[in-house]
């Protein structure tokens, strides 16, 4: 059984004491490979190390996390801008990027010109875009309606919307949602979204070190929790995990692109 995390952090401190033996946990249970989305420019360098040394199982994004998108947002928007000049190949999506209202919304109309821009280049370069929304959906539907002229593909990371909204946003490009550990909370709206969500528009991430599933909620999260994700998906939609675990990976090799 293959499976891809495709929304993990490995880049950030809490994996600096053990990172090698965390992605060798994954891989143990048929965890292969990684999406790696960027959030601003002072981590890009630990994310790109990490690259470089995992190169073929963890797999770089360039973008502005719209947390991150403050009164240096031009600068930030600059060096991503020129990370794609210089090689837009090297990367796997753009993001991740979005709206996200809830830390605060001091900068939101930056993050809505963050957003599009990156929305833009997305096309441009023709990757997959990592869209990161958190009580923000008014903000993001009036971004995608500027640029709903463009064709579009991506994920929305850690989806927290209804099922009908997601059929909105499915209007404005081939997108699918990414289901991690929240799916396994208790009385989370995200179960009810994957019972009626066809598998073919769902990826697996985790969001680590954040997210955990039950029964680690409130701890360290890391990929090797995976197949919880993809075990609850399968009680949820009533069929096989390996069902799950296939039609899952296939959908993220196409969206970011990845080699079976």
């Amino acid at each position: 059984m293959q499976l891809i995390d495709t929304h993990i952090h490995w880049y950030v401190d809490a994996f600096s004491d053990d990172l090698p033996a965390a992605i060798a946990r994954a891989q143990a249970v048929g965890v292969g490979r990684f999406i790696l989305p960027a959030v601003d420019r002072s981590t890009h360098a630990s994310l790109m190390r990490v690259a470089d040394a995992f190169a073929g199982v963890c797999f770089p994004c360039a973008g502005l996390h719209p947390a991150e998108v403050n009164a240096g947002w031009r600068e930030e928007l600059a060096f991503v801008e020129q990370q794609l000049a210089a090689a837009a190949g090297a990367f796997v999506a753009i993001g991740e990027t979005g709206i996200d209202g809830y830390w605060s919304r001091a900068f939101i109309e930056a993050q809505k010109i963050v957003f599009e821009q990156q929305l833009r280049w997305s096309s441009h370069y023709n990757l997959p875009v990592i869209v990161h929304a958190r009580d923000g959906f008014e903000e993001i539907f009036e971004v995608l309606e500027k640029v709903k002229s463009i064709p579009l593909r991506g994920v929305f990371h850690a989806y927290s919307g209804s099922f009908e909204l997601f059929e909105r946003l499915a209007r404005y490009g081939d997108f699918k949602i990414g289901v991690g550990g929240v799916v396994t909370f208790k009385k989370a709206l995200l179960a009810q979204v994957v019972e009626r969500l066809e598998l073919r528009h769902i990826v697996l991430e985790t969001d680590a070190p954040w997210l955990a599933p039950v029964p680690f909620r409130g701890k360290r999260n890391e990929s090797a929790h995976i197949p919880l994700i993809a075990e609850k998906v399968a009680a949820l939609k009533r069929c096989p995990v390996e069902e799950v675990a296939a039609v899952t990976t296939a959908n993220a090799e196409r969206l970011f692109h990845l080699t079976a």
